[in-house]
């Protein structure tokens, strides 16, 4: 009897020892993970601000190169869209941009967040998830274009991508735009891009979170009536409603990140100014 009692503490003990070992090598992965974190975030920093030294942002007015996106539905004189089309464009110099990443399609700029930032693209839609606008490996990756997109002739539904940080670098600001703050400040909702062959202006109207689907980065359509079934579903998903009229001719810009483990932070805007450069 006193040898199984024994034998019994023997297995009592391994498990014991065993389960350590698991928390052990779970801790020192936790520690090296938080490390490379902080690593990782602050070579992000020191890359905006080299960005910051060499990008060259101005805002620029209308003129006769300026299209104002023709409407096909009547917009009352109280809704905000005719301030938007006032507002003025930005225009980035993207000479010495592309010196830094030959892969620089543009800038982006979305009012009430921190996003303000050149984004890339490449051949697929990994790459600048783990790697910095210079290339380099890093964890927070950069803010990038999806692979089947065109900036010279955007498509129905442009996308933009990057992390949801939590020092709110790259689209971790995005999460504002779920805030009745950031909602009821109606020049907040207007998304602001420059390329090197056009500036362009886009008024928000959807903006939700939503466990991981596919369903809203669809590029190409077969027929007008799966767009606007489309265009349906993202309009509705809003989490606030925005008095911002939606049909097949719009062409629309769509900007997602990560919400948490599980879900993602979408947001939806329609082009209503250009002008070529």
């Amino acid at each position: 009897m006193k040898k199984k009692k024994r034998y019994k503490l023997k297995w009592k003990n391994l498990i014991a020892v065993i389960i350590f070992l698991i928390a052990f090598v779970f801790l020192i992965k936790s520690g090296i993970d938080l490390i490379n974190y902080f690593i990782d975030t602050n070579k992000t920093n020191e890359e905006i601000k080299e960005i910051e030294d060499v990008a060259e942002i101005k805002e620029v007015e209308d003129t006769e190169n300026t299209e104002i996106i023709e409407q096909t539905e009547e917009i009352p004189e109280e809704n905000p869209y005719w301030d938007y089309i006032k507002m003025n464009l930005i225009s980035v110099d993207f000479d010495e941009l592309l010196k830094l990443n030959n892969e620089t399609k543009g800038w982006i700029q979305v009012n009430g967040t921190n996003i303000n930032y050149p984004f890339v693209q490449t051949t697929n839609n990994d790459y600048y998830l783990t790697h910095s606008y210079n290339k380099s490996y890093n964890q927070a990756g950069w803010v990038f274009m999806d692979y089947r997109n065109d900036t010279v002739n955007y498509d129905k539904n442009t996308i933009l991508y990057a992390h949801g940080m939590n020092n709110k670098t790259m689209f971790g600001s995005l999460r504002n735009i779920l805030s009745s703050s950031w909602y009821n400040n109606t020049d907040n909702h207007i998304i602001k891009l420059s390329t090197p062959t056009e500036n362009t202006l886009w008024q928000v109207f959807s903006v939700y979170h939503i466990k991981t689907t596919n369903d809203y980065i669809q590029t190409e359509f077969r027929s007008d009536e799966e767009y606007q079934n489309f265009l349906d579903m993202l309009k509705e998903r809003s989490a606030v409603t925005f008095d911002t009229t939606i049909n097949t001719t719009d062409k629309i810009l769509t900007l997602s990140t990560c919400y948490n483990k599980t879900d993602k932070v979408v947001m939806h805007a329609k082009l209503i100014k250009r002008e070529s450069r």
